[in-house]
């Protein structure tokens, strides 16, 4: 929240590059964490911008040698990279997008084997969402520790206990709130095709 009270406008791994486009003017644009989403965005928009040092480790940890010995194995897949991975390895891919995207992706898709480069969560979904295709992961490296953090177990306990409660001082959730209103209202106003793409995560 403290650095969304900090921030001009919020975007998402879906909708960065029309929010970054929705920016008035030429000059630099700063853009934080993730460097890896942050380059995409600025190969996909033109647009300079100042990057930060951050990244998904998760992503950081799929490497270019992953993508090609998965290729190798199964040349008939295609492969789906998820922005923050490094540009390595979205250079190996078919067709990069958001979790969202690579969702919407596979379901319109005449395809029938992906090799997935993201959190490894979404091959599940991917799988019972289209069960008449075959999902590969990238790597065996693609687990998330502290998205692994959260289970059912422990959100039963915090609606019994009523515990775990975060609570952000009002004057840093006034200014977060207005960095995230703001993407809505950007997201709006570039009309409802661009809206989809921005909730689809696919990017021409």
């Amino acid at each position: 929240a403290a650095v969304k009270a900090e921030s001009d406008v919020c975007c998402t791994s879906a909708n960065a590059p029309s929010i970054i486009s929705g920016i008035a003017g030429n000059g630099p644009i700063i853009f934080v964490p993730d460097r890896n989403l942050g380059a995409w965005a600025s190969q996909i928009t033109g647009k300079k911008l100042l990057l930060s040092n951050g990244y998904c480790p998760t992503h950081q940890r799929i490497l270019p040698d992953f993508i090609q010995k998965a290729r190798a194995v199964h040349p008939d897949a295609l492969v789906l990279a998820h922005p923050e991975c490094p540009e390595p390895v979205r250079l190996l891919a078919d067709h990069i997008a958001s979790t969202s995207g690579m969702l919407s992706f596979c379901r319109k898709s005449n395809h029938r084997k992906f090799i997935i480069a993201t959190e490894i969560g979404l091959l599940h979904r991917l799988r019972t969402e289209n069960p008449d295709k075959i999902f590969l992961e990238a790597s065996p490296h693609m687990i998330c520790p502290n998205m692994k953090l959260t289970s059912i177990e422990k959100i039963l306990w915090c609606l019994e206990d009523l515990s775990g409660e975060v609570v952000v001082a009002e004057a840093t959730a006034c200014r977060a709130r207005r960095a995230i209103e703001r993407m809505f209202s950007m997201t709006a106003a570039s009309g409802p095709a661009q809206a989809e793409k921005n909730r689809t995560g696919v990017t021409e």
